[in-house]
């Protein structure tokens, strides 16, 4: 009975959460040491896997296809969300973090820690990957495709980025689609970008994700497009969200912010 009646509890509590009649402590700096921990960790895997596919697909003679290549970083997100979504929001991405505080779901004074953390983990996998296969496969860079001009990379990258933000911040916005929605919806948008536009641009709707192999192999001639680009779409996704969804919820604040002290799923990811 003592145990039903706790877990009622921490329902209403939840309820009243959503509702806006409480406001939960999501800068207790005992947890923040954890939630930049799980991004470093985060976005490690998130690059290992988006620049390790190609890295792969060239060490391999082609075991790894185009197709995998571009699902495998979806499939990863979700995973990330599912266990790590609830300690640090599974931001992932610099342009997430940006669009989460330009939205008012993030606090400014956590930001540099977030992008930090991002990029300690991008900068990490891509010397784990430089380690064990050298520079094969260009190290999973992304660069425009064949025949495609800077111009039009760029405005790839804008459109993809904004529609990641998009169904980020709207997958966020209300207490049922927190979790497991979010994870689902997020990680089959990147898998979904992959496939179509990956030969367009590459499709990498993160800086650091781009950032990192390019400083790693010694080639910054296109990383501008990749840390640009996405820093307009994240902008340009915020302000859509504005306009379907009006003002910024407390159910997205837990989703951005994670919520390890209230044991309710949180998610976003990018």
């Amino acid at each position: 009975m003592a145990s039903l009646g706790k877990e009622q509890g921490r329902a209403a509590l939840r309820r009243r959460m959503v509702l806006k009649q409480v406001v939960p402590d999501f800068l207790d700096p005992t947890l923040e040491w954890r939630r930049l921990f799980a991004e470093i960790w985060g976005t490690f895997l998130l690059v290992l896997v988006a620049a390790g596919g190609g890295v792969v697909a060239a060490r391999s003679g082609g075991a790894v296809s185009a197709g995998m290549v571009a699902v495998a970083p979806g499939l990863m997100v979700m995973a990330i969300i599912y266990f790590m979504g609830t300690v640090s929001g599974a931001h992932l991405n610099p342009a997430v973090t940006l669009a989460f505080a330009v939205r008012r779901n993030f606090p400014w004074r956590r930001v540099p820690g977030y992008m930090l953390a991002q990029v300690i983990g991008g900068m990490a996998a891509a010397l784990f990957l430089r380690t064990m296969f050298g520079t094969a496969g260009a190290l999973g860079a992304t660069v425009p495709g064949r025949g495609i001009g800077d111009a039009a990379a760029f405005a790839m990258e804008v459109v993809l980025t904004a529609g990641l933000v998009n169904t980020i911040l709207g997958t966020a916005s209300g207490a049922r689609n927190i979790g497991t929605n979010g994870a689902i919806a997020v990680g089959g948008y990147i898998a979904l970008a992959g496939l179509w536009a990956g030969p367009v641009s590459g499709a990498s709707m993160n800086p650091v994700r781009s950032f990192a192999p390019d400083l790693v192999r010694g080639d910054l001639h296109t990383t501008w497009i990749y840390v640009v680009a996405p820093v307009v779409g994240a902008l340009i996704g915020v302000a859509f969200e504005w306009i379907l969804k009006g003002p910024p919820t407390v159910a997205g604040a837990i989703a951005a912010q994670g919520s390890l002290d209230l044991d309710e799923p949180g998610a976003s990811g990018g």
